[in-house]
């Protein structure tokens, strides 16, 4: 099996509950890649721990469920990339104490000990043992994993899967009050809003779109990849900033498209996904019935960093300025 495959088996796993479920579901195995599920809201929220007093910190997690701490967290391990990049990115890092071996970013994440991947399984028995005084969840571990866990006696937030930048906001506001950096987060939070309003100037600026294909994995398939489709971040921000999606019509967020539909919407850019697994310009420029395609044709196959976009971190804005800058060079100098 190549490895480009792995991308998929995550992402399909966390789909699940996000949307119908597509056909044809390839064997994979696992990659670090973070995509959003939906989580259910209709059963009344849990209350973890007694009736909040004015010293207690306490905030609503991505199950519904109150979360209280009597202190800041200074003992955290985080079960997900997007957990370990925020806390990173709010100045955290000497509060972090274990992290799960698909975080990678930002570098020196590789200093702290790592307890092996937490998408799938928990080792229980090795969490309790760290003595953590919080659990950062994600999107990527059930509700069945936070019941056993909080069951185990931790204290576990599952940060919850952000819809649109708004939502990373108030995700980073959460998390910086439960480990003691408010300061940081609405530093950082206001750092980003300009960011993205800038990325917003200028695109209110644009007259043309160019339409965009953004592949995630042809590893089993070339003439039918997956992709990107509405309700996935990649859309979303494609169009922020100031693209349009070919896939943007299919039925769900994460769908095969045929290489015939790639031809017929013929797209002016193709962004590679998958470049991080070892596809090039050069080898979809060797696929058979690729080489007809404008995108190609004229050298605008360009590989992207997915983790940026796939991990509802602090770097969707990273990916939203980086999405600006290919697909309107000539106003993003």
């Amino acid at each position: 099996m190549k490895p480009l495959s792995r991308f998929l088996a995550l992402t399909l796993f966390l789909i699940l509950t996000l949307t119908a479920c597509v056909s044809a579901t390839p064997a994979v195995t696992p990659t670090m890649t973070e995509t959003r599920i939906d989580l259910p809201t209709a059963t009344p929220a849990p209350t973890v721990g007694a009736t909040p007093t004015p010293a207690q910190i306490s905030t609503t997690d991505g199950l519904g469920r109150v979360v209280m701490l009597a202190a800041p967290a200074q003992r955290i391990i985080s079960l997900a990339p997007s957990n370990t990049e925020i806390l990173f990115a709010l100045g955290a890092a000497g509060q972090v104490i274990a992290r799960d071996s698909f975080s990678d970013f930002p570098p020196e994440v590789t200093t702290v000990p790592d307890i092996g991947s937490t998408w799938e399984t928990l080792n229980l028995e090795q969490l309790v043992a760290l003595q953590p005084d919080l659990v950062l969840a994600a999107g990527i571990q059930s509700p069945e994993q936070v019941k056993a866990m909080e069951d185990a006696g931790l204290t576990v937030f599952l940060v919850p899967n952000p819809v649109v930048l708004e939502d990373l906001y108030a995700n980073l506001e959460a998390v910086g009050r439960l480990i003691g950096r408010e300061a940081e987060a609405t530093a950082l939070i206001e750092s980003l809003k300009a960011r993205v309003a800038a990325v917003d100037a200028k695109i209110a600026t644009i007259n043309q779109k160019p339409t965009v294909f953004y592949e995630l994995d042809a590893s089993q398939d070339p003439a039918k990849p997956w992709t990107a489709g509405p309700g996935s971040f990649h859309d979303a921000l494609i169009a922020r900033a100031g693209g349009m999606n070919i896939a943007a019509k299919l039925d769900s967020a994460w769908a095969q498209m045929s290489l015939e539909q790639i031809v017929a919407a013929d797209p002016d850019i193709i962004l590679l996904g998958d470049a991080k697994w070892g596809t090039t310009p050069e080898s979809v420029a060797q696929r058979p019935g690729w080489g007809s395609l404008r995108a190609v044709k004229e050298g605008r196959v360009i590989p992207f960093d997915d983790d940026t976009i796939s991990r509802p971190g602090p770097r969707l804005v990273d990916a939203l300025e980086n999405l600006a800058r290919i697909l309107h060079p000539e106003i993003f100098k």
